[in-house]
């Protein structure tokens, strides 16, 4: 029978627990947990427990086909006593869990200030992650967001002040009766004369009187 390699052998037991269990970039309401990995173990994923000391509040977070060695705990109260265990897990199942690590986030005041890390702890912006909005700065964009919805809204209101006031022009344009000036023309073709009548102008035509004829 064929001997069976190494890594086959991996993937048919169960891996060994994580080691070098560590809680780095501590804040008031998150924390990073890194680990290793036994060399020579088949890992396909891993498995965080996550309690309060005081006993009020347990997650577990689980993940699987990822190589990481890292995972940032989130939501977290601050000033608060926390304990965190990693399990590996692989083909065969899962491991026996590490030792508890035993942490106290910061309080609010008391955080990083920003930009300024540990040198030896990995930056969070590099791995693709960012911290949560403070309290302040939601309060600020909400301001703003505000700010620039009542100038639309100013700016609507005035557009339509304007359109309908030469909407109304119009209308009173079109209501008013055109008057057209008329001129008078008497007739001045030949033999034509205004004539009077109980001191009125009318246009006619005045005959000529016939001449008698007297005989003697």
């Amino acid at each position: 029978m064929k001997e069976k390699t190494d890594t086959e052998l991996a993937t048919l037991t169960v891996p060994a627990a994580p080691v070098n269990v560590s809680v780095t970039q501590l804040r008031a309401h998150s924390a990073m947990v890194t680990w290793n990995v036994p060399q020579g173990d088949a890992v396909i994923g891993y498995a965080i427990s996550q309690q309060r000391q005081d006993g009020l509040m347990q997650r577990s977070i689980r993940e699987v086909n990822t190589s990481s060695h890292w995972c940032v705990l989130w939501d977290l109260d601050e000033d608060t006593h926390y304990s965190v265990q990693v399990q590996s897990i692989g083909f065969q199942g899962d491991s026996q869990p590490s030792r508890a690590i035993h942490f106290r986030t910061l309080e609010r005041t008391d955080h990083y200030p920003a930009g300024v890390l540990d040198h030896h702890e990995p930056a969070m912006e590099g791995l693709g992650m960012t911290p949560h909005l403070q309290t302040g700065e939601l309060l600020i964009i909400t301001t703003v967001l505000l700010l620039w919805a009542a100038v639309i809204a100013l700016f609507c209101r005035q557009y339509d002040i304007i359109k309908d006031n030469d909407s109304n022009g119009t209308k009173e344009k079109a209501k008013r009766p055109l008057v057209r000036s008329t001129s008078s023309y008497y007739n001045a073709s030949a033999g034509s004369s205004p004539v009077y009548h109980n001191g009125g102008v009318r246009s006619g035509r005045v005959t000529p009187p016939s001449p008698s004829v007297v005989s003697f």
